[in-house]
């Protein structure tokens, strides 16, 4: 793949990754999250009917998986445009798009948003979990779904001629499904053709993140140029945390500006602040790790955003870098985690 070696692949073309600047490793632009709705606690049906009002802001961030509403992301290209505006405008350069095959991808918005606003965006292609795939999905070999996915980076997506630049966030539950499985497998063997970045969407369970790596290993998938994803709901214990650490993937921290009591899909889980998200990365950079951290957002629901009161973008640039850098990290580290961990990863072999 010379054409692709040393390069990034964004939507508008490749580019050389030193034009990448500041990167958010795991966003959505447009996209629908109704596969993963949560029914109301009993007696708020109403409420989750209305919620965007002030006097339900609360409530709307606690349980903003439990209005259908809320989770059409695709609805709001006008403010995710502003978005990404101030997000550039806050020194922002790049955007990972994670909307894959099953959740909306809309390859065709994606681009007019990149041209809109001069930032670039790098759009994911493959699948998300088994519930989102289809029975032809479930059907289709190996094989069959390398080439899809293979061909998504090097044709185009979605009937388009437009590129992924990434394999994912190819999504797991747990336990992880045949379905799923597969589609690691062939995210694996897309990679090893194609020298490409990929990124994982693991299930809601300590265990899972070191098994998509034991599945995509053995099927000869490139650890160092993989990102796991949402180990700030993942894993909590520090010793289980290096030792998944030491598999050799990036490790993403990506609900930043997620702050809700009780994570509906797992009850089990404490959801931390995003203070706590800082200490953690501190304590990942001590132990050896700056070199493997990423950071982002994962906006993937409407409340989400600053025009429904939402952090926005922009939230880890304006707010958690200062954070940041009065916890004791220096310019170079948070460098490091913005600027060069996720182009080092998101070039092309």
């Amino acid at each position: 793949m010379s054409d692709l070696s040393g390069k990034v692949q964004t939507v508008l073309g490749l580019v050389d990754p030193d034009q990448l600047g500041r990167t958010m490793t795991h966003e959505h632009l447009t996209m629908s999250f109704e596969c993963c709705y949560f029914p109301p606690p009993t007696g708020d049906e109403a409420v989750a009917e209305n919620p965007f009002q002030m006097q339900h802001m609360h409530w709307l961030r606690q349980n903003q998986y439990s209005c259908h509403e809320n989770l059409l992301l695709h609805q709001e290209l006008a403010a995710v445009r502003d978005e990404l505006l101030a997000y550039k405008k806050a020194g922002g350069g790049t955007i990972v798009e994670n909307t894959t095959t099953g959740i909306e991808r809309d390859l065709p918005a994606i681009k007019q948003l990149a041209k809109d606003t001069g930032v670039h965006v790098i759009a994911g292609a493959g699948y998300y979990v088994d519930c989102t795939h289809t029975d032809a999905t479930k059907r289709m070999s190996v094989e069959k779904l390398t080439d899809i996915i293979v061909s998504e980076v090097l044709h185009g997506a979605d009937g388009t001629n437009i590129r992924c630049g990434v394999i994912g966030e190819i999504g797991t539950g747990w336990p992880i499904s045949e379905s799923e499985t597969k589609v690691l497998r062939a995210t694996a063997h897309a990679q090893t053709q194609l020298g490409c970045p990929v990124i994982i969407h693991p299930g809601r369970n300590a265990a899972a993140p070191a098994e998509v790596v034991r599945i995509l290993q053995e099927a000869g998938g490139d650890i160092s140029k993989t990102v796991m994803s949402h180990l700030d709901r993942t894993i909590f214990d520090d010793g289980e945390l290096l030792e998944f650490a030491k598999l050799g993937s990036y490790l993403e921290y990506d609900l930043f500006g997620v702050e809700m009591l009780d994570y509906p899909y797992n009850l089990d889980v404490d959801m931390p602040s995003d203070s706590q998200r800082v200490t953690t990365l501190a304590f990942l950079a001590k132990e050896g790790y700056g070199d493997k951290i990423v950071i982002a957002h994962d906006i993937h629901t409407k409340n989400r955003l600053t025009k429904y009161g939402g952090h926005g973008y922009s939230h880890i640039l304006n707010n958690i870098v200062p954070k940041m850098l009065r916890r004791g990290f220096s310019q170079h580290q948070v460098d490091k985690i913005l600027i060069d961990n996720p182009k080092r990863w998101l070039t092309f072999k």
